[in-house]
C-alpha cells in the first residue's frame, strides 16, 4: 500500500502530460521571403506577450509560457510533482513550407529542452515534428531523442486535414513505436468550425473535442495499434467524443460487413489501447471515460497555462474517483508508464 499522502489532493505527486509552451521569444526567418504565418512575439502589458501571427495578435500570454521557474511555482498547488511540456499546438506549423517549419520547431524543440534542463528533473520535454513532410519529421524526431533526450511527441489532431490514421503517417508511428517515444495528440484547427454560432471562445469548448474524437476513431479505423502493437499513443481532452461515438461504431461494425472485414478487432477492445488525458471538467463524464477504457491509460491533463485550463486536477480526480488505488494511477502511475518515468520523484 502506497503512503496515504499520496492519494490527498493537495499532494504534489502527480504528472502532468498536457501543458504548453511558449517562448519569451521567436527567431527570425533565416529564408529569404518571410512565410505569411511565421509567428511572432510582441510586448504586451507587464509579463506578458503577444503571440503575433500574419500581423494580428493571436493570443496573450504570460511568463508562465516560458518560465520554467514560475511554471515550477503553480505545481506545487496544482498538486503536480512533473510535467510534461509541449508547444503550444497552434505553433506546429504544418500548414507552412517544410523547410522554414522545420527551423521553427528546432527553435522550439531546443527552447523546451533548455526549459526542462533548467527544472531539476521536474519539466518533461515533449517535442514537435514538421509532419507534413515525412523525410523532415523523422530527421526531427532523430534530433529530439538522439540529441535533446525527449521522451513524446506532440501533434496535431489533424495534419493539414488528414488524420493521424491516413496510411502516410505510419512510417512516423512506426518510427515512434520503435524509438520507444510516446506521441500526444493535440486538437488543432478543427474541422466544423463553420457550424459555432457565437463567439470565437466556442472553438476550444466545442470543436477542439469533436476533432480529437475523430482523430482518434480514425486510429482505431486504420488498425494503427495492430501494425504497431507498442506504441504509446494519447489523446487530449478525454479522447473527446470518441467515448460516446464508440457504441455508434461497434453496432455499425455489427450491421456492415465492410466495416468488420476493415476493423479485425473491435473499436472498443482497441481504444483501451490508447492513453487519454483526464481534461473534461466533470466527474459523471470522467467516471464515463473510466467504464469505456478502463483506468490504466487515463491520466492528468491540464492544458497548463492557458486561461481554460484545470488548476486542481487532483481535486477533479479525487471527486470522480473513491479507490486510492485508481486515483493513484491516474494521478501518477500511468502517466509515467506513457512518458517512460520513474512514477516517484524526490527534487
Amino acid at each position: 500500500m502506497n503512503a496515504p499522502h499520496l492519494h490527498r489532493p493537495g499532494c504534489a505527486c502527480g504528472i502532468d502530460v498536457h501543458a504548453h509552451v511558449v517562448p519569451h521569444d521567436l527567431p527570425q526567418y533565416l529564408g529569404n521571403a518571410l512565410p505569411a504565418s511565421w509567428p511572432s512575439m510582441a510586448p504586451a502589458h507587464a509579463c506578458h506577450r503577444h503571440v503575433m501571427v500574419s500581423g494580428k495578435v493571436y493570443r496573450t500570454v504570460s511568463e508562465r509560457a516560458w518560465s520554467a521557474s514560475r511554471r515550477i511555482e503553480d505545481m506545487e498547488p496544482m498538486g503536480l510533482a512533473r510535467q510534461a511540456i509541449s508547444p503550444m499546438p497552434e505553433l506546429l506549423s504544418y500548414w507552412m513550407a517544410p523547410a522554414p517549419a522545420a527551423q521553427l520547431l528546432r527553435y522550439l524543440n531546443e527552447q523546451i529542452a533548455e526549459m526542462a534542463g533548467q527544472s531539476n528533473a521536474r519539466l518533461v520535454g515533449m517535442g514537435a515534428v514538421p509532419l507534413q513532410d515525412l523525410d523532415l519529421a523523422l530527421a526531427e524526431l532523430d534530433y529530439v531523442t538522439e540529441k535533446l533526450g525527449f521522451r513524446a511527441i506532440e501533434i496535431g489532431s489533424n495534419i493539414n486535414g488528414k488524420a493521424p490514421g491516413a496510411p502516410e503517417f505510419l512510417p512516423f508511428f512506426q518510427a515512434c513505436e520503435e524509438k520507444g517515444v510516446a506521441v500526444f495528440v493535440h486538437a488543432l484547427k478543427p474541422a466544423g468550425t463553420e457550424r459555432l454560432v457565437g463567439p470565437a471562445k466556442l472553438l476550444p469548448a466545442l470543436a477542439y473535442p469533436t476533432d480529437v474524437g475523430l482523430a482518434a476513431a480514425s486510429v482505431l479505423s486504420a488498425n494503427l495499434l495492430e501494425r504497431c502493437p507498442d506504441l504509446r499513443i494519447a489523446f487530449s481532452h478525454g479522447g473527446g467524443t470518441l467515448a460516446s461515438l464508440l457504441p455508434r461504431l461497434e453496432q455499425a461494425r455489427k450491421v456492415f460487413p465492410e466495416l468488420r472485414e476493415a476493423m479485425p478487432e473491435s473499436p472498443s477492445s482497441q481504444a483501451r489501447k490508447l492513453w487519454f488525458d483526464t481534461l473534461v471538467f466533470d466527474a459523471a463524464t470522467l467516471n464515463h471515460l473510466l467504464a469505456r477504457f478502463g483506468a490504466e491509460r487515463l491520466m492528468i491533463g491540464t492544458d497548463y497555462p492557458f486561461a481554460f485550463h484545470d488548476a486542481r486536477p487532483l481535486e477533479s480526480i479525487a471527486a470522480a474517483v473513491a479507490d486510492p488505488d485508481i486515483r493513484r494511477r491516474l494521478t501518477t502511475l500511468n502517466a509515467a508508464r506513457f512518458l517512460g518515468i520513474a512514477p516517484e520523484f524526490n527534487a
